[in-house]
């Protein structure tokens, strides 16, 4: 089946901005068994990231990891400026990456950020865990882009153990 111009261009963006050269084939592999296992290495979200970005959906990736890194914050006065700015950048209305979550979340985040928590961005974290994992990542399987990864180091690795071919 030709393929549409659009998947051309996304895959064409694709290989344009990955190069995952430190991934072994297992490795790579190993990026389908869940989201987790894909968001914990280090290759593996690069190349969901640039697969979010040719479906101009990335703002999810970005705020998963924004929270993540909020909940790490030891300080009370850091706590106050990163929540801030994760509510600028990703939740209040026109933001400029704003994540699709629900008016109920939304709100609640809204009413509660001049006093911020360490948990105040869990509900919508899991929003967004929850559509990455059930559409995104499942598209991410299936794209193009991740099968000729996947060959090109099935290829690699060939090449390296059969030398004669």
């Amino acid at each position: 089946l030709p393929q549409t111009a659009q998947a051309k261009d996304n895959n064409a963006i694709f290989r344009d901005r990955c190069c995952f050269h430190r991934s072994n084939t297992r490795e790579i592999m190993a990026w389908s068994e869940s989201v987790d296992t894909l968001l914990a290495n280090k290759d593996g979200l690069a190349a969901f990231r640039t697969f979010l970005k040719s479906e101009f959906s990335e703002e999810n990736v970005e705020f998963w990891l924004a929270c993540e890194d909020f909940k790490k914050t030891k300080s009370t006065t850091k706590i106050a400026s990163k929540a801030q700015k994760i509510y600028s950048d990703f939740i209040q209305d026109d933001a400029p990456k704003e994540i699709n979550i629900d008016f109920h979340t939304k709100t609640h985040i809204s009413q509660n950020i001049s006093e911020p928590t360490l948990s105040c961005f869990d509900d919508a974290q899991k929003l967004i865990y929850s559509l990455m994992a059930k559409d995104s990542f499942p598209r991410f399987l299936r794209s193009e882009a991740y099968k000729e990864l996947v060959k090109k180091q099935q290829n690699r690795h060939q090449k390296r153990w059969l030398p004669f071919l």
